[in-house]
């Protein structure tokens, strides 16, 4: 039975993660689970899978789990700093970073420390600090085991290749709800429009990065350090349908493509079970119901944090961390009705330009470059930016 500690146990992979581990109770084990600030979607999951420990960020919940879990057995703690403490107990085998944002980024680093094996749902922690997080992977013999549905299935294509055989690879987008609209529809979007993701049922913050291209900018960059890639090597195309989740084309000129079902606990299981496979109940792809599959290319001029994202990554260093520093604001401030979809691209490109490039950070200057930015995208926010 794999031991597993499930940060962001209340999210929508945390809460799917938990459907995978409850239909095979012989193979997988919840000793950790963690949530913000939803204790009592928290204490729910906590009194039926019995975990060791159990971690609220929010400090001021902490008495209402404790109160609400006194007659178990289970340890609860509060903050995020104990999300970093806990993953290091002896008993973990496989730590599922589900968290959002930028919290993943630490309890990431102190799990790949403590010599933890990464299933890693947060692509944020790469984007901010991918060269440090696979050079610290490396150095304690750690795999990083993709989650996002993308690169699970180019992570899959890949089994038995030799990496020097990839020309590049293609990873593909459904388009969000508003593919193919124009300016003019974009600037009058709400955010209820925005969260009616066609596909994929998601969180909030990810089914907005979805709705204007920053979570396949986001993947892009989490890519080139997953998969040691130069920017030139890797592609995005638009695939409506959702069935085709990535591609890899080798230098001789073939392409594998990972195929199925948009159902996020299939690349959950995946990452579970690596490196076997297990039979499970999850519906089935047939092709007499995708009679066609199509592709486009994506409209960058439209939908511009795409082309934000591809730019970041060409300038290297802190920019990505300022473009994902940036974005969550940004998304915040959407979702609170503050700012509109299309000034969100603006708020994220004025932070690009007034915050430092810095070209070799380490961790500190990742965490002053978000701080830095966070603050700075928070006074455009006001300012209405």
């Amino acid at each position: 039975m794999k031991s597993i500690a499930l940060l962001g146990s209340t999210g929508s992979i945390g809460t799917q993660t938990l459907q995978v581990i409850r239909e095979n109770p012989t193979l997988f084990r919840a000793c950790v689970l963690t949530a913000q600030s939803n204790a009592d979607l928290l204490i729910e999951q906590a009194l039926e899978f019995l975990p060791d420990y159990v971690v609220i960020s929010r400090d001021a919940l902490f008495y209402a789990v404790k109160e609400a879990l006194q007659h178990t057995q289970i340890k609860v703690l509060a903050g995020v700093e104990a999300i970093a403490e806990v993953v290091a107990a002896p008993e973990i085998e496989l730590v599922l970073t589900a968290l959002v944002g930028f919290a993943g980024l630490q309890p990431t680093i102190a799990a790949i420390k403590a010599g933890k094996h990464i299933a890693l749902a947060n692509k944020e922690t790469l984007v901010v600090a991918g060269e440090l997080v696979m050079e610290l992977a490396k150095k304690h013999n750690v795999n990083i085991l993709p989650v996002d549905s993308e690169h699970s299935a180019i992570f899959q294509c890949l089994a038995g290749e030799e990496p020097q055989s990839v020309e590049k690879i293609i990873l593909t987008a459904s388009g969000g709800p508003f593919r193919g609209k124009d300016i003019s529809f974009l600037s009058k979007v709400k955010k209820d429009q925005a969260l009616k993701h066609p596909n994929w049922v998601m969180g909030a913050k990810i089914t907005i990065d979805s709705a204007s291209l920053m979570n396949k900018g986001l993947e892009v960059i989490e890519a080139k350090w997953l998969f040691d890639l130069a920017a030139g090597q890797i592609e995005v195309i638009v695939h409506p349908q959702s069935v085709i989740h990535s591609l890899v084309q080798f230098k001789d000129s073939s392409v594998k493509a990972q195929m199925g079902l948009p159902d996020m606990k299939l690349p959950i299981q995946y990452a579970l079970t690596y490196p076997q496979r297990i039979k499970n109940n999850f519906a089935r792809f047939s092709f007499a119901d995708f009679p066609n599959l199509t592709f486009e290319q994506p409209d960058l001029k439209t939908f511009r944090n795409l082309a934000l994202a591809f730019a970041a990554l060409d300038s290297g260093g802190n920019m990505p961390c300022i473009i994902n520093a940036a974005n969550e604001i940004a998304v915040e401030g959407f979702l609170n009705e503050q700012i509109s979809f299309l000034r969100m691209s603006d708020l994220i490109e004025e932070c690009t330009q007034r915050i430092a490039l810095h070209k070799t950070p380490g961790l500190d200057d990742y965490l002053h470059t978000d701080l830095e930015t966070r603050v700075l995208a928070k006074n455009l926010l006001k300012k209405g930016a």
